[in-house]
């Protein structure tokens, strides 16, 4: 799915409607991410742009496209969790305002950092709107993992992580609701 596509997510939003049907969509994970080196030097408006549309108003519009789906799953089921219906929003350490002189290379990725900053922002606003229809929201960091993103540095490998990653979304419940967690359930300072 092309994220910064309306009509890219109105198609697979159809193709997830005809195989949910009326049981609709438990589970949102938005993974959707780019990333572009740039230093207080280097950034451009451009850039600035590019890496916003795709990581954050991408995933609100995203979310919005599959939330009538979430909504019908929500009221088939009680609690809160992906066991009823979560919208999970891929995040980064590299979002942590609180972080933000902990790791110099994080210095290098103004848009990025930004970017995922205001989808954690997403995640909180999504979570205290969706409450009430018992819609779970969080920002998940799945750790620096080797991808194309991530590259060769990256300490952990993708299959590395995913039982932690499942582990977690497993054990969510209303009191993760609106938070900031880690690959392993960690609660990560904004």
């Amino acid at each position: 799915m092309d994220v910064v596509c309306e009509n890219s997510i109105k198609k697979v939003v159809k193709e997830v409607e005809e195989i949910v049907g009326d049981k609709g969509l438990n589970c949102l994970i938005n993974n959707a991410g780019i990333n572009v080196l740039a230093s207080l030097e280097e950034v451009t408006a451009e850039t600035m742009l590019t890496i916003y549309e795709t990581n954050t108003v991408a995933q609100l519009m995203v979310t919005k496209a599959f939330l009538p789906l979430l909504r019908k799953a929500a009221q088939l089921g009680t609690g809160m969790g992906c066991h009823r219906a979560a919208i999970i929003n891929m995040s980064s350490l590299a979002a942590s305002m609180q972080l933000v002189q902990a790791n110099e290379m994080f210095l290098k990725v103004y848009p990025y950092r930004i970017a995922k900053t205001a989808l954690n922002m997403i995640t909180r606003c999504l979570a205290a709107d969706l409450k009430s229809d018992g819609i779970l929201c969080i920002s998940l960091h799945p750790g620096w993992l080797q991808t194309d993103m991530g590259g060769n540095m990256a300490p952990m490998q993708v299959q590395e992580a995913i039982p932690g990653i499942l582990s977690v979304l497993e054990r969510l419940g209303e009191k993760e609701n609106g938070s900031f967690l880690d690959w392993q359930g960690e609660t990560l300072p904004w």
